[in-house]
């Protein structure tokens, strides 16, 4: 399967005149390393713009009434990048925020795994000058566009770069949907839920239910059931073009959420259709960087098992 959608040149990664700093919403550690981002790149002649909750978070800590902030849809407007220091969580928000304005991301790992925010806390001030020099490699990451209807009406609309999930909600009786892929029905199915996740989101919840891991560069959507009453019921990949549909036959409290962070109540009849968005962010990493070699370390591949 050939991707449609071009990827992001080696132009993409010009250098950048005006980046802002994304940090992690309520945490004081993050300060440090936001204080040393912005000198740093401050004395290389950069305008650094601050994300109005991170300087929020962060100013009782530090002096950066210096800088500039604002919000999202300000930093858009005026930044050449982002950088995002904390974890994938942090970097979704950023990139379901930023990817109307073709905002290149670059993540600086503070949290645990880290799947998106390659560039080690240790390694951050190292790797600046590559990425001043433009010499960080883009990567294009496509997003998902959600839409909730009920009785014919949309009710709610969100963007999703890791997945899109319907669940049964916080009471455990399972639920009922039908699945219809382009407006044929595939299949009618009670389980805990179901999971439809991009290659990147393809390593987060998707993985944990037992679903495939995707390349970047694979045009691919996964549709990967939770907890299937039939076991015949399998994950199966879908192509980026498809609209996938899922409508709600039985439920009590069943929800769809939205990369994990936004969440709405579905109820009975309810549908949920999901389609390759408009958009998509790109990812720039560091020169030496490989998504294989970055598998290996996240999910430990090739250890040798430990002496008893």
């Amino acid at each position: 399967m050939t991707n449609a959608f071009p990827q992001a040149s080696a132009d993409d990664a010009a250098p950048p005149r005006t980046i802002a700093l994304v940090g992690k919403y309520h945490s004081p550690e993050i300060a440090e390393s936001i204080r040393l981002l912005a000198r740093y790149l401050h004395e290389r002649g950069i305008t650094v713009l601050i994300e109005e909750e991170t300087a929020g978070n962060v100013v009782s800590h530090l002096a950066l009434g210096s800088w500039a902030s604002g919000n999202f849809p300000w930093l858009g407007a005026h930044s050449d990048l982002a950088i995002v220091v904390g974890g994938d969580g942090t970097m979704l928000n950023a990139a379901r925020q930023l990817a109307r304005y073709r905002v290149p991301l670059v993540g600086v790992n503070q949290g645990r795994l880290g799947f998106m925010t390659d560039i080690a806390r240790t390694e951050m001030l190292s790797c600046m000058d590559d990425l001043l020099d433009g010499r960080f490699i883009p990567e294009t990451r496509m997003l998902l566009d959600a839409e909730v209807s009920r009785q014919g009406r949309s009710i709610v609309c969100n963007l999703a770069l890791n997945d899109v999930v319907v669940d049964k909600g916080a009471i455990g009786r399972m639920i009922e949907f039908e699945l219809f892929i382009d407006g044929e029905f595939i299949y009618h199915l009670r389980s805990d839920g179901l999971i439809v996740a991009t290659s990147t989101g393809s390593t987060a919840y998707a993985l944990s239910a037992n679903g495939p891991i995707l390349h970047p560069g694979v045009a691919a959507i996964a549709l990967v059931p939770l907890c299937p009453h039939a076991l015949t019921n399998r994950p199966i990949l879908v192509g980026d073009r498809n609209e996938i549909e899922i409508r709600i036959v039985y439920a009590t409290d069943s929800r769809a959420h939205f990369d994990g962070q936004v969440t709405a109540d579905l109820k009975n009849g309810d549908a949920v259709r999901i389609r390759r968005s408009e958009y998509s962010i790109t990812l720039l990493h560091p020169p030496a960087y490989s998504y294989f070699a970055m598998l290996r370390q996240k999910l430990h591949w090739s250890e040798r098992p430990k002496e008893h």
